[in-house]
């Protein structure tokens, strides 16, 4: 790919990765990232893997920030990766959630390293972002 290719896509995601990092996500940009979180994790840790599509911009993104704002049980960690530039990171993380299809936008709840909630793109897209905060405000309930 072109430099200028290269350029242009790091210019237009960079407000969908700051709608996360400004809610107090931490990007995981590499995967050499992505291990070293994961073995120091303890506690619950809420991972979304970012996505350019309209799901998670219109569905996704919102019902995660809002979700961590309005809830009292938070997940100890935020992080996030970005499926389809991030692509090492994204790849690495996956492997953490075990024999789960890979999907994005996607939200995984692990605690202590271990996926305990899963949230697919498929029960994002076409769905709610109420409907969203709904499934992520029960699991935060659950196992935060």
């Amino acid at each position: 790919m072109s430099m200028a290719y290269e350029e242009y896509m790091r210019q237009m995601v960079q407000p969908m990765r700051q709608e996360l990092t400004n809610a107090g996500f931490k990007e995981l940009n590499t995967p050499e990232e992505v291990d070293a979180f994961m073995k120091d994790s303890k506690g619950t840790s809420l991972v979304v893997v970012n996505s350019v599509c309209g799901c998670a911009a219109g569905l996704a993104r919102p019902a995660v920030t809002q979700s961590i704002l309005n809830s009292e049980k938070k997940p100890d960690h935020l992080v996030t990766v970005f499926a389809g530039q991030d692509k090492d990171a994204t790849a690495k993380m996956r492997e953490y959630f075990g024999g789960i299809e890979p999907s994005s936008p996607s939200i995984a709840l692990l605690k202590d390293g271990e996926v305990v909630h899963f949230i697919p793109r498929h029960d994002i897209e076409g769905g709610t972002m109420e409907g969203v905060m709904e499934n992520l405000l029960s699991a935060f309930e659950a196992n935060c």
